[in-house]
């Protein structure tokens, strides 16, 4: 796992790897503005050990600016928080996550960051 950085090989682009995400047996955790949806599964082909989806429903913004500053909030919330998480799977699995915005407002980074790190931290009790 890279230190500090944020590849492509860690985002979630497969359909099957989103269905099998969103589908039963994943666990939630929630810390407003942002709401995480995971799963434990078998190492992925990529050889990753979290691999991350980050979801801005246009119902809650509906100019793109907003979002892509949302979602560019939460990669590099992401990206400085990621390695205690990434250091506590075991060689033989792999996490995927989801975080979903659900609020209506724009929030300092600095308030995403600490949510980011308060669900990376409850995700890695959970599992």
């Amino acid at each position: 796992m890279e230190s500090g950085r944020f590849p492509k090989r860690e985002h979630i682009c497969s359909t099957r790897l989103i269905d099998q995400l969103f589908g039963n047996g994943s666990q939630r955790a929630a810390a407003y503005p942002l709401r995480a949806v995971f799963r434990k599964t078998d190492r992925l082909p990529t050889g990753v050990p979290v691999q991350v989806l980050i979801s801005v429903p246009k119902k809650h913004f509906k100019h793109a600016v907003d979002r892509n500053r949302v979602k560019r909030q939460i990669r590099e919330a992401y990206r400085r928080h990621k390695q205690p998480l990434c250091d506590a799977i075991p060689s033989e699995e792999s996490l995927l996550i989801g975080f979903i915005w659900v609020s209506d407002e724009l929030s300092p980074s600095d308030i995403v960051n600490e949510r980011i790190k308060k669900l990376l931290t409850r995700i890695g009790e959970k599992i």
